[in-house]
């Protein structure tokens, strides 16, 4: 099935052709317009920004992306879009781009989760990954655990009740004055550090519980920075980088291993723009080396966001009977 796929849920606009089967996952194209040297300037992703960047980029990129498929619109089986969790502006211009391309070619209309397109991603660098598995989906925006029992049908057993991991790695960054977004340069730095130079606290909350806090986390990193500051001694940014990253990691780390000690999952998915934490990588890997779990990454070019995953995601909710018509109004949550 060709599937055309669109994604403006934050602030990468991004449209796609994949063409899925049930022996076939494949990209044909992916074009992904990326707004991070504008929100540079704010420290930040701004919505209302980040929306207007959406309605520039969104035709020219679907032109581009037929034109590297190699196809036209007619020959489009299927039509996805991120529909829900999201910036609501953002969402709005990808959900009415869509229905507008569906409307007049008359094509099948879907409705994507993007949390659950973070973890489709991993179907498209693991061709015989099937449920059920355990997704663990870490970004800027949103870190959860799911019990992926069937392609459509995700519960969610633990998540973090205030800041995404991403998040605290971005605002720890930019109060080390590392640009936005600083997520990649903290972990360059942790490589370079001593974990054990400093004490951060877990992200993991306790008690029977599988959720998580990076707020407390985060805060404990920025009060120590300030601390240090104050008294004028000096910092050590890639100690701190080490021990922040090492924190965040573990946390997850372990909210994982709990979670297939209840689900007795013997299969791990990470995804989302963390999970091309180098840091992270290693430590689950090793994790589910040593307890004989099969771990599977989302390539690291599908970590971010991008409209290949919401396609894969999208063939599956179309096989599941699950269509939207125009109708279809753009969450801010799920």
């Amino acid at each position: 099935m060709l599937i055309l796929a669109v994604e403006s849920s934050c602030d990468d606009t991004s449209v796609a052709l994949v063409r899925m089967g049930e022996r076939e996952r494949k990209i044909l194209s992916c074009r992904t317009a990326s707004q991070t040297e504008t929100h540079k300037l704010y420290g930040g992703v701004v919505p209302e920004i980040a929306s207007r960047a959406h309605i520039e980029a969104i035709s020219s990129l679907c032109y581009a992306a037929f034109d590297e498929a190699g196809c036209t619109p007619e020959q489009v089986e299927l039509v996805g879009v991120t529909a829900y969790p999201g910036l609501i502006g953002s969402l709005f211009v990808g959900v009415n781009f869509a229905k507008s391309l569906a409307y007049a070619y008359g094509k099948p209309l879907v409705a994507v989760n993007h949390t659950h397109a973070h973890a489709a991603a991993a179907y498209l660098g693991h061709p015989d990954l099937r449920p059920p598995f355990l997704a663990l989906t870490v970004s800027g925006g949103h870190t959860s655990l799911s019990d992926v029992r069937d392609y459509t049908e995700f519960e969610v057993v633990g998540r973090t009740r205030d800041d995404a991991a991403g998040e605290a790695f971005d605002k720890v960054a930019r109060v080390m004055g590392i640009p936005y977004p600083g997520g990649a340069e903290i972990d360059k730095l942790a490589s370079l550090g001593d974990p054990d130079a400093i004490h951060f606290p877990s992200a993991a909350i306790a008690g029977d519980t599988l959720d998580l806090s990076f707020s407390g986390l985060k805060t404990a990193v920025i009060n120590y920075l300030n601390t240090a500051s104050q008294r004028g001694d000096t910092v050590v940014r890639e100690n701190v980088a080490a021990a922040l990253t090492r924190s965040v990691t573990s946390s997850l780390v372990c909210r994982v291993g709990e979670a297939v000690r209840r689900t007795g999952r013997e299969t791990v998915v990470l995804a989302g723009g963390v999970a091309a934490n180098s840091h992270l990588r290693a430590e689950l890997s090793e994790y589910c080396e040593k307890h004989g779990l099969r771990l599977c990454m989302a390539p690291r070019h599908l970590c971010g966001d991008n409209a290949a995953m919401v396609g894969a995601q999208a063939y599956y909710e179309y096989l599941a009977g699950n269509r939207a018509d125009l109708t279809l109004a753009a969450r801010a949550t799920e």
